[in-house]
């Protein structure tokens, strides 16, 4: 019997053994979507003085491929998007994805005007929107209720660690009341609104039990998405000053194999896991240096929950 006909997990047709994005989207929409990064040309509140200077330690400054597109316009950005995933997937159905720095970081009426113009570019099925929970208004969540009703948003929160003094270390600028306060408005004023949670592994001085009580953290809030990213060293960040200096080691493989699994364990077997891991930024990637074959770190999850015989969920119990 193959690993797919033997495959425990309930949410999942291939050997997959926690929920993945790709099965999501082709059981809501019927076949693969592709999403499009975005830059809108909005800037974060922890770099441009509103909460904070600087970032968190280990930002390079927004994304890689917002870093190139900022000056053309988002039509544009857009077209050139669909085009090259129209010829990797042959697809006309997309997903624009607000990515770089903070997406929700403007007053609420340019919020809806930047959300009116992406919701009307062609073949666009969903709207996915990258913020901070230190920049969901109330106003803004009216914002986003509303043009819910038109076009399927995502919002995803970076929340990275439950640990205040993690939080305080790496320059996230509020604490973990602020988060919770945050999703639960959202889940309250905007309940169309799909709600997405990134985590990191690897953050400094964290132990596998504080990566774990993050896990916990995020299976009480239950939310609809969650993206598990490893911590990279990028150039020209204070985490890379860190690195050179001997004061950060980065995790090994196969500790974040363990760990990825331990908390794919305890998350509600319905949330929906976008990543398991993360690309590192080509020539910016400092350490660790096995990130970079990406698929292999995938594939070691697979065989690590295979050879425990678990899935996502097997130790969860609902409230």
């Amino acid at each position: 019997m193959s690993q797919v006909d033997n495959n425990p997990f309930a949410f999942s047709d291939t050997n997959k053994r926690y929920h993945t994005y790709d099965y999501y989207l082709r059981k809501r929409f019927g076949h693969k979507i592709a999403k499009i990064p975005l830059d809108c040309g909005l800037s974060c509140p922890n770099i441009d003085g509103t909460v904070g200077h600087g970032g968190c330690i280990y930002c390079s400054g927004g994304s890689s491929w917002g870093q190139t597109r900022r000056v053309l316009p988002l039509e544009e950005q857009y077209r050139q998007g669909t085009k090259i995933m129209n010829a990797k997937w042959q697809t006309n159905e997309y997903i624009p994805y607000l990515q770089a720095y903070t997406n929700t970081h403007t007053s609420p009426e340019n919020l809806e005007k930047i959300l009116d113009q992406v919701s009307n570019f062609e073949g666009a099925v969903m709207i996915d929107i990258a913020t901070r929970a230190d920049c969901l208004e109330n106003e803004k969540i009216e914002v986003l209720n509303r043009i819910s009703k038109k076009i399927p948003i995502t919002v995803e929160l970076g929340l990275q660690s439950a640990n205040d003094e993690t939080a305080r270390k790496i320059n996230r600028g509020h604490p973990f009341s602020v988060f919770e306060d945050a999703f639960y408005r959202l889940r309250q004023g905007a309940p169309n609104v799909k709600i997405g949670v990134h985590i990191i592994n690897g953050l400094p001085n964290e132990t596998a039990k504080d990566m774990q009580n993050t896990a916990t953290c995020v299976q009480k809030l239950h939310p609809d998405i969650l993206k598990i990213h490893l911590l990279h060293v990028l150039k020209g960040t204070l985490l890379g000053t860190l690195y050179k200096s001997g004061k950060y080691t980065p995790l090994e493989k196969d500790e974040y194999v363990k760990i990825v699994c331990d908390q794919l364990e305890i998350i509600p077997p319905d949330v929906v896991i976008e990543r398991v891991t993360g690309d590192g930024l080509g020539d910016l990637l400092l350490a660790p240096e096995w990130s970079r074959k990406k698929v292999s770190v995938i594939n070691d999850i697979d065989k690590e929950l295979v050879k425990r015989d678990t899935y996502q969920g097997i130790f969860y119990k609902s409230n």
